[in-house]
C-alpha cells in the first residue's frame, strides 16, 4: 500500500501544512493586536436562529464567502452556504461538502458522497455514528448503514434545496434533537420559498453515464387576506439521478421530491415540509487487506450483470476460487431505501421579548440491503443445513450456486419539539423539550437466485426460503434542556445550561433463529427492555468580545450517546447472541459519555489600501480553536469474525473497554482580495489516543497509547475562488494525513493529496432573468489512486478498504439559481 503515495511527497505536504499553520498564526496575531471594527457592524446571525431570517437566506449566493465563521457562540461553529456546496459538485451530499472544513474527514468511493455503504465521517476523532444530525431541527438519527432511527441528509432534502449546513465541531447546542452527539453536530437547513415566482432548472451530465435532472417551481409570496396582513408561498421540486458505478456495471441513483409551504401573519410563521426519497444503489464490496490474503485487488467489483460469468466463476458446489480468498466476488449487492419525511412548524413572536416554537414531525422508511453471494463460502453450508438438512443446497437456492441475503428494514417515527425563548434584562434564556417514539424492525431473510430468471439489484425479492430472524424494537426518547445567556457586561456573555436525556427501549424477536443457527450454542437472541436516564448533562461557556473585531470563547460541555436500538447486527445490546449476555450488559454497561473543552479566538477585519498588510488584501476572517475531549465508557463490539466480508456473524461481546483522550487544534482562515478572489484554508491537528487495553477472551489486546484508527492526525484543506467577468473558478486542494487501520496500529494507510476544479460561466441569455450558467466540475483532477474509506474491524493484521474514485468530469446547465 505504501507505493500508492510517494514518501517524499508526503514530507512535502506535511511541510506545506506547517507553513500554513505559521501563516494563520501570524495573521491571527496581527488581528488580535488590531482595534479596527468588524467589517459587519452587527453580530452575524446563525442559521439556527428561529427569530429572524438569516443573512444566508436573504443574500444572493454569489455575495457569500465560501465558508462562514459563526459568531456569538461560545463554541467553534462553521457553516457552508448552499452556493459553495453546489459549486463543488451539483447534488453533492452535504456531509461530503463539510470535508472542506477544519477538523472534518469525509471519505467515500463516489464523487457525490451519496453511497451510504462506503462512506465514513470523522470530526475530532469521533465517527459518524457518534455525531448528531438534524434538518430544520428534525432529528436524522445516527447515520448507521443499517437503518433503524433516521435517514441521511441527502435523503432528507434535495441538495439543491439546501440553504446552509452548520457544523459545531466540538459540541452541539443543548437543544439539538439527537441521542448520539458525543462529539459535534451537523445541522442542515432547507431554503424557504422565494419572494418572487421563479423556475429553477439544472441538468448535469458526466463521466460513467452520469445524469442529474433538477427542477423547482416557486410560487412567490402572495396575500391571503383582504387587508394584506397575511401572506404565503410555496415551492415544489424534484430530482432524478442516474450514474454507472465507476468500477462495475450497475447504475446507482433514485428520485426525490420536496415541497415546502410557508405562511406569515401577525408575528407568526407556519411552515410545512414534505420529502419523498426513493434510492437504489448497487454496491461494490470492500477489499480485505492483510498479510493472510494472497489476492488483494485495488477494487472488488461484483459480477452483475454478467450472469454467465458469475456461474462459471463458482465450483459445482457453489464455492468461489480458493485463490481469491476473502476477496471473492459476489453477484451483486444493493441498498434500497424509500423514505417519507414531513414536519409542521409554528413559530410565534409573543410581544417583543418572547418566541415560542412548536414542531411536529413524522418519518417512515421502508428499505432493504441485499447481497447475492456464493452459497459455499465459509459458514453458509452449515447455516443452510439447519433449515434444509437433507436437501441439495444448490438446487434449493435456484440452481445458480448463489443465495440472496437481505436485511429488511422499517422505521416509523413520530416526534414533537417545543422551545420557548425569552429575554429579561441581561438574560436571554431558552427552555424546551423533544419527544420521539420510534418503532423499527429488521428482518434477515434468504432467497433463491433462480438460474433461469436471475433477480437484478433493482428488484425486490419475494417468497423467502428462510426468515432467519426478525427484530422489533420500540424506543421512546425524552430530552429536556434549559440554557441562559447572561450579559455580564457589554463585552462579556456567560452561557450556561444543561440537558436531560432519557431513553426507554424495549426489543424483541418475533422470529427467532432455529436451534443451531446461532454460533456459540445459543438457543435464542435476546429480548428485554433497557432504560437509560441521564438527568444532568451540563454546558458552561464564556464569550468575550476583546475588541470590536475579536472574540475569545471558552466552552465546557458533557455529552451522552444512548445505546443503539438495533436488532441482531452492530454494536447494540439486542445484537448479543444470547439472553444472559444481554442481561449482564443491562446490569453492568454504561452509555458512552464525553466531556468537551474548547478554547478559541475569532477575528474579522476589513482593510483599506493604506492599512492592508498584504498587497490587494481587503478583508480577513479567522478562527483558532484548541480542544480537549475526555471520552469515557467506550463501547466495543468484540467478535471472533470482525472482518466485514464475513457472511455469518460471530458470537460478539459488547462491552465498555475504557476511554479515549483527544487533543487538537483547528485553524480556519478566509482571505478576501477585492471582489475577485477568496482564499480559504483549514488546518487541523488531532491526537486521539486510547487510554486502556481490553480483553478478547483470555487475550489482552494492547490498545493503550494507540491512535484511534481511520481518523488522521493531520489535515489541510484549501479552497480558492476567483471571479473574472462572466467566469467563476474554484480550486480545492485536500491533504489527508496518515491513518492507522487497526486498533493496535500495526497497519496504516499513507497520506494522500487530491485536487478538484470547478468553472462556472454566466451565459449571455435573457431567459429567466438572465440567470443562466454553464458549469464544469472535475473531481480528483490528477487522477490519484489510493484508499478512501477504511473499515476497521480487527485489533491487528487485517482491515477492509474502499478505493479513491478516479477522475470524473461533469457538465451542468442551470437556470434560475
Amino acid at each position: 500500500m505504501s507505493a500508492l503515495v510517494l514518501q517524499p511527497e508526503q514530507k512535502l505536504l506535511k511541510n506545506a501544512c506547517l507553513c500554513s499553520l505559521a501563516l494563520v498564526l501570524s495573521l491571527v496575531s496581527s488581528l488580535v493586536a488590531s482595534k479596527a471594527a468588524f467589517a459587519q457592524s452587527e453580530p452575524q446571525q446563525t442559521s439556527a436562529d428561529p427569530a429572524s431570517r438569516s443573512n444566508e437566506q436573504n443574500a444572493k449566493p454569489e455575495q457569500l464567502p465560501s465558508v462562514l465563521i459563526q459568531t456569538e457562540k461560545s463554541r467553534s461553529t462553521l457553516s457552508l452556504p448552499a452556493a459553495t456546496l453546489q459549486s463543488l459538485l451539483p447534488g453533492m451530499n452535504p456531509l461530503k461538502g463539510l470535508h472542506q472544513l477544519a477538523g472534518v474527514t469525509f471519505q467515500s468511493a463516489d464523487p457525490w458522497g451519496n453511497n451510504e455503504q462506503n462512506f465514513s465521517l470523522f470530526i475530532h476523532g469521533f465517527s459518524a455514528q457518534q455525531l448528531g444530525y438534524t434538518l430544520d431541527g428534525v432529528p436524522l438519527g445516527d447515520q448507521q448503514y443499517g437503518n433503524y432511527n433516521g435517514l441521511s441528509p441527502q435523503r432528507a432534502v434535495i441538495s439543491e434545496n439546501l440553504r446552509t449546513v452548520l457544523m459545531n465541531s466540538g459540541a452541539g447546542d443543548l437543544a439539538t434533537a439527537s441521542t448520539s452527539n458525543l462529539g459535534g453536530t451537523i445541522e442542515s437547513f432547507s431554503s424557504d420559498p422565494r419572494a418572487k415566482s421563479n423556475w429553477a432548472l439544472a441538468q448535469t451530465f458526466g463521466s460513467y453515464g452520469a445524469s442529474r435532472s433538477y427542477v423547482r417551481y416557486d410560487s412567490g409570496e402572495y396575500a391571503v387576506d383582504a387587508v394584506g396582513e397575511a401572506s404565503q408561498s410555496f415551492y415544489l421540486s424534484a430530482v432524478r439521478q442516474r450514474a454507472r458505478a465507476w468500477d462495475f456495471d450497475a447504475v446507482q441513483g433514485g428520485e426525490q421530491f420536496n415541497a415546502k409551504w410557508v405562511k406569515h401573519w401577525a408575528g407568526s410563521k407556519l411552515t410545512g415540509y414534505y420529502n419523498f426519497s426513493d434510492k437504489t444503489e448497487p454496491n461494490e464490496d470492500s477489499v480485505v487487506q492483510g498479510a493472510r490474503e494472497s489476492f488483494v485487488p485495488y477494487t472488488r467489483p461484483t459480477t452483475y450483470p454478467n450472469f454467465a460469468f458469475a456461474q462459471a466463476y463458482l465450483t459445482p458446489q457453489g464455492e468461489p476460487p480458493r485463490r481469491d480468498g476473502a476477496n471473492y466476488r459476489n453477484y451483486f449487492g444493493v441498498a434500497q431505501r424509500r423514505d417519507h419525511l414531513a414536519y409542521l412548524k409554528l413559530e410565534q413572536q409573543i410581544g417583543s421579548n418572547n418566541h415560542w416554537l412548536n414542531q411536529l414531525y413524522a418519518h417512515h422508511d421502508d428499505g432493504l440491503g441485499a447481497v447475492a453471494g456464493p452459497i459455499g463460502v465459509a459458514g453458509l453450508p452449515a447455516l443452510f443445513k439447519v433449515y434444509f438438512p437433507t436437501q441439495d443446497l444448490k438446487q434449493t437456492f435456484g440452481g445458480s450456486g448463489y443465495a440472496i441475503r437481505t436485511t429488511e428494514y422499517k422505521i416509523n417515527r413520530i416526534g414533537f419539539m417545543s422551545s420557548w425563548q425569552g429575554k429579561s434584562e441581561a438574560h436571554q434564556w431558552q427552555t424546551g423539550l423533544w419527544l420521539e417514539r420510534n418503532r423499527s424492525s429488521a428482518y434477515r431473510r434468504w432467497y433463491a437466485l433462480d438460474r433461469t430468471q436471475p433477480l437484478t439489484p433493482y428488484q425486490t425479492p419475494q417468497n423467502p426460503l428462510i426468515t432467519q430472524y426478525g427484530s422489533e424494537i420500540d424506543n421512546q426518547v425524552v430530552q429536556l434542556h434549559v440554557q441562559d445567556e447572561w450579559q455580564l457586561r457589554p463585552d462579556v456573555s456567560l452561557q450556561a445550561g444543561f440537558k436531560s436525556s432519557l431513553q426507554f427501549a424495549d426489543g424483541g424477536f418475533p422470529v427467532q433463529p432455529k436451534i443451531g443457527a446461532i454460533n456459540g450454542g445459543s438457543t435464542a437472541l435476546p429480548e428485554g427492555n433497557i432504560t437509560t436516564k441521564k438527568w444532568f448533562l451540563p454546558q458552561l461557556g464564556l464569550l468575550w468580545r476583546t475588541s470590536p473585531n475579536n472574540q475569545l470563547y471558552v466552552n465546557l460541555q458533557k455529552n451522552l450517546r444512548q445505546f443503539i436500538t438495533y436488532g441482531a447486527v452492530g454494536a447494540s445490546p439486542w445484537s448479543l447472541n444470547n439472553q444472559s449476555a444481554f442481561d449482564l450488559f443491562k446490569r453492568t454497561a454504561e452509555p458512552e459519555t464525553a466531556t468537551n473543552f474548547e478554547l478559541g479566538l475569532r477575528s474579522r477585519r476589513q482593510f483599506s489600501a493604506d492599512t492592508t498588510p498584504i498587497s490587494g488584501l481587503s478583508a480577513v476572517e479567522a478562527q483558532v480553536s484548541l480542544y480537549q475531549v475526555n471520552f469515557h465508557n467506550r463501547l466495543l463490539q468484540i467478535s471472533p469474525t470482525p472482518v466485514i466480508s464475513s457472511i455469518v456473524n460471530g458470537n460478539p461481546i459488547l462491552a465498555n473497554v475504557g476511554g479515549v483522550k483527544t487533543q487538537g487544534i483547528d485553524l480556519a482562515t478566509t482571505l478576501q482580495f477585492g471582489s475577485r478572489y477568496t482564499l480559504f484554508n483549514a488546518f487541523s491537528y488531532n491526537r486521539s489516543i486510547y487510554q486502556d487495553d481490553y480483553f478478547n477472551g483470555g487475550s489482552r489486546v494492547s490498545t493503550a497509547g494507540k491512535q484511534v484508527p481511520a481518523s488522521p492526525s493531520w489535515l489541510n484543506k484549501t479552497m480558492l475562488k476567483a471571479s473574472w467577468n462572466e467566469f467563476e473558478w474554484n480550486v480545492t486542494a485536500d491533504y489527508v494525513g496518515k491513518r492507522y487501520a487497526t486498533y493496535t496500529n500495526d497497519l496504516s494507510i499513507p497520506a494522500y493529496f487530491l485536487m478538484n476544479l470547478g468553472i462556472r460561466y454566466r451565459l449571455p441569455l435573457d431567459w429567466n432573468g438572465g440567470v443562466n450558467h454553464l458549469g464544469l466540475q472535475v473531481s480528483n483532477l490528477a487522477n490519484r489512486r489510493g484508499v478512501s474509506t477504511l473499515v476497521v474491524g480487527a485489533a491487528s493484521g487485517t482491515y477492509n478498504s474502499f478505493p479513491i474514485a478516479p477522475r470524473q468530469i461533469f457538465l451542468t446547465l442551470s437556470s434560475g439559481f
